[in-house]
């Protein structure tokens, strides 16, 4: 049992570090491709591309994985969708399709549960 947690674990590290040098590479491609032609800017290594990456998590909260937030959004939106009146529930909807490519919203959570 022990010996197949350490070859699991080992696993898993070796596919997160070719999964970090592709992201790496990847970056360092789309830079040295896009910076020299656009701005003027140099080449860098992989290592200055990996460091991008973490200055870029650290910076913009990127690379999220499952869905931490998403829950406490859609709580927000149901609360606030509950709160409106029909009125602003259908300037909502118009506004939204509009956004959206002109196609009409589905009906919100407030109303389908209403209709059931």
């Amino acid at each position: 049992m022990n010996r197949s947690w350490k070859w699991r674990a080992f696993k898993i590290a070796l596919l997160g570090a070719a999964a970090l040098a592709l992201f790496g590479f990847l970056v360092m491609s789309l830079w040295n491709w896009l910076a020299p032609a656009v701005f003027g800017g140099r080449t860098i290594t992989i290592w200055q591309a990996l460091g991008i990456l973490i200055l870029s998590k650290i910076l913009f909260g990127g690379f999220h994985g499952g869905h931490g937030g998403s829950g406490h959004w859609k709580r927000r939106m149901r609360a606030r969708w509950e709160r409106m009146t029909p009125e602003e529930r259908e300037k909502f909807r118009h506004t939204m399709a509009a956004r959206c490519g002109g196609k009409e919203m589905e009906e919100g959570p407030a109303r389908a549960a209403n209709a059931e």
